[in-house]
């Protein structure tokens, strides 16, 4: 029988397809008769949710026709928006509709074209017109199928399952109640799924637990945060629209030791207000600068982005991104020179702090007995009771005796932090809780000498009772709190999301002139505060014209005094030290870059105005000022700075952000494009990465050991809602409940 018969093989059936993947560049598609027929119609659903191809940040290329230069115009995309699309990778035009259900093309209409072999003969725009052809061209017979497609009402499987409006109100009642949901999940970075989702389970899940509905009732349920997270892109790109952005990027490792990129992009949103919005998490194999760009370049092509709109790019300072040949910087400037680089300010400022804490012997030696102290004092839970015990007792006897005053929020009960390696400003607050709870944690240590069983732990609380009765670790002590102090208050502003480059440059300059200022006139103050808080704790003072004496080396003889040992030898070399790391490491401040853009500064009655820096300015975005615009530039700054000087409204600036929005609130933007358009590409660059760190941290709230198992597609919806909780306020439930009605061919209605 085997002659006659022959068993169909399992691979006659539809390979799976993942509808997220599908090309977005009509150049990389098939032809869609060749998915399998039961795969076309959810093929052709998802390109018509998707919307077509229409690249409209795209710098297109220009070529010459006959003797003239031609390219595709942009508002074609705006006349022919539901059909006509674009390939990056061709520079040609394409038919989405005709792509989707002309199976037999012929040349009628230019619809060959259009759809197989793409158009652009950019001289000829009566070709547009003569594709889409008369009511029944082959354009508009595929137009009708499109939208027939989509309209569910129409289609076999609905009119077979007939609903009337009462079961249609109660579907809507349950999805509205589903998306609801899913967004306090999705705001609040909770599980969805419980550990046992039975129905004798007590305990069956957030989502169960918030929804009196069993998930099984409805096996898409899921695709809910995928649909908010697509609605959440949706309107961070409509407002970046085919403006100028910049990109921050950082990769890090998720609890599954997978590596994952987060992109942020930076823009001026339309009321000239700076927005940095979380897009989304890639998950790359490996970190090379490739490998990155790669992985970049397919996210832009998905939703429409073109590297030709970057005008900045933000990265800490790894070889792997900053790399003058072959980093990530170096790839994208080679295809857009406008995407100037500028390395992380924060990531900077705790270079800066680093380098200070591992050259100076005695800051080495400090913050090594403070990691030494942190091990004493917090090993055990006992110790860290006494300790709070300690702090209890100490904070109501000052009340009682009117030091403290009581009210709400006041006396909170402290605990004594552990810092952390990578990030220096948590050492500020260790320093600053060392210095309140001092008494405390001596009483601690005291508590381990005497109590403890354990001969190394009573040795390391003995060496650390005498590293803190010591001169030289209270100096220190007072010293980095003082340095670390700047640099916090300089670290908090360098990390808003709002901030811009100028207003970033000032603080630094601010911060390094209080260096500068405290070296020259602040030991004799410091030593005061010191002096005033061993007097407070009974620690020996040393004597200031006495000859030194090195503790760890009595026998030792310096012919200097103890003053001249920690003004000169420790104050001064440690301040200096910091002073000139600061000046190395932000090296972007005397670019001539940021030097034009200073011109923009309103402070004063615009006193820093520069129209010679400004004009120098545009000549570093060529592909945004022609030569004929560069004319027109010089006219509006005139026009510009005499207007704004005689308005009252611009009278008490901050900076420039607060510049582009009050521009924006007085109409003056459409006076003077030119202008404003300069100025968004100052306010673009920008400053630090802390917002993708902070995508860092959601990605630790959703994917955690508990939770390693989740998706990649299922991961990235979940961090940009937890992440955009702005952006997924504004989307409504009926926009949720639209699109996902749309995803695919359903019997019941809403």
């Amino acid at each position: 029988m085997e002659r006659f018969y022959k068993p169909q093989s399992s691979s006659s059936g539809p390979k799976l397809i993942d509808l997220n993947k599908l090309p977005w560049d009509p150049a990389d598609r098939i032809r869609i008769m060749d998915y399998h027929p039961d795969q076309r119609d959810v093929i052709r659903i998802q390109y018509l949710v998707n919307g077509p191809c229409q690249p409209r940040g795209h710098d297109f290329p220009k070529k010459y026709i006959g003797n003239k230069e031609r390219r595709f115009n942009r508002t074609w995309f705006d006349k022919y928006g539901n059909w006509l699309e674009y390939s990056v990778k061709e520079d040609n035009a394409f038919c989405l509709c005709c792509y989707l259900f002309a199976n037999h093309v012929g040349n009628q209409g230019g619809r060959d074209a259009f759809v197989e072999k793409g158009f652009n003969s950019w001289n000829k725009t009566e070709r547009f017109a003569l594709h889409i052809g008369d009511i029944n061209s082959v354009h508009n017979k595929s137009l009708k199928k499109c939208e027939d497609l989509q309209n569910q009402n129409q289609s076999i499987e609905t009119a077979l399952h007939k609903q009337d409006d009462i079961v249609k109100r109660a579907n809507r009642v349950r999805l509205n109640a589903t998306i609801n949901a899913c967004r306090f999940c999705l705001k609040n970075s909770l599980s969805f799924r419980g550990h046992d989702e039975s129905k004798t389970s007590i305990c069956k899940g957030n989502f169960l637990e918030l929804m009196d509905l069993i998930l099984r009732h409805d096996q898409e349920l899921p695709q809910l945060p995928k649909v908010a997270e697509e609605e959440v892109l949706k309107s961070i790109f409509k407002k970046i629209g085919d403006d100028v952005f910049a990109l921050l990027v950082d990769e890090s490792s998720d609890v599954s030791k997978k590596e994952q990129m987060a992109i942020v992009l930076r823009y001026v949103d339309p009321h000239g207000i700076v927005k940095e919005r979380f897009v989304g998490v890639v998950h790359v194999k490996e970190t090379s600068s490739l490998a990155l760009k790669s992985a970049i370049d397919t996210f832009f092509a998905k939703y429409g982005l073109s590297t030709k709109r970057l005008r900045g790019q933000g990265y800490d300072g790894a070889n792997n991104m900053r790399g003058e040949f072959n980093g990530l910087k170096a790839k994208i400037l080679e295809e857009n020179s406008s995407a100037y680089y500028i390395h992380c300010f924060a990531h900077q400022l705790q270079l800066v702090v680093v380098t200070v804490a591992r050259k100076h012997l005695g800051v080495v030696n400090f913050f090594d007995n403070i990691s030494i102290l942190m091990n004493v004092v917090c090993s055990s839970c006992k110790r860290s009771t006494i300790l709070r015990e300690e702090e209890k007792e100490k904070v109501e006897k000052e009340i009682g005796s009117g030091i403290l005053d009581t009210g709400t929020g006041l006396n909170q009960e402290l605990s004594f932090i552990r810092p952390g390696d990578t990030r220096w400003n948590s050492h500020y607050k260790t320093l600053t809780r060392l210095v309140d709870m001092f008494p405390s944690i001596i009483k601690v240590l005291e508590y381990v000498k005497d109590e403890c069983n354990n001969t190394s732990s009573q040795n390391q609380a003995i060496s650390m009772l005498n590293f803190l009765s010591s001169f030289e670790s209270v100096f220190y002590l007072h010293l980095m709190l003082k340095i670390l102090g700047y640099t916090d208050s300089l670290s908090q502003a360098l990390q808003r999301k709002d901030q811009d480059i100028l207003e970033a440059v000032k603080l630094v300059e601010t911060a390094k002139g209080k260096l500068q200022k405290f070296r020259e006139s602040g030991f004799e103050r410091l030593l005061k505060n010191i002096h005033l808080f061993c007097g407070k704790h009974d620690i020996e003072i040393l004597k200031m014209d006495a000859n030194y004496v090195n503790e760890r080396a009595k026998r030792q003889r310096f012919n200097i005094t103890t003053q001249h040992h920690y003004k000169f030898d420790c104050f001064n070399t440690v301040v200096d030290m910091e002073i000139q790391e600061f000046g190395d490491r932000f090296s972007e401040i005397n670019t001539e870059l940021l030097k034009n853009m200073t011109a923009y500064i309103p402070y004063d009655s615009f006193s820093k105005f520069d129209e010679a820096k400004l004009m120098r300015l545009c000549e570093f975005y060529p592909y945004d000022f022609d030569n004929g615009e560069k004319i027109a530039l010089e006219h509006q700054l005139d026009l510009y700075i005499d207007n704004v000087r005689k308005d009252e409204r611009f009278a008490n600036l901050k900076g420039i952000g607060d510049l582009a929005r009050v521009m924006v609130e007085t109409r003056k933007h459409i006076s003077f494009p030119l202008v404003y358009r300069l100025l968004k590409l100052t306010l673009v660059l920008p400053v630090a990465t802390a917002t993708v760190e902070r995508c860092f941290s959601a990605m630790k709230i959703v994917k955690t050991n508990l939770r390693n198992r989740i998706g990649e597609d299922f991961l990235n919806a979940c961090v940009i809602c937890t992440v955009e909780k702005e952006a997924l306020e504004s989307v409504t439930n009926e926009v949720v409940i639209d699109r996902f009605q749309k995803m695919k061919s359903r019997r019941g209605q809403l």
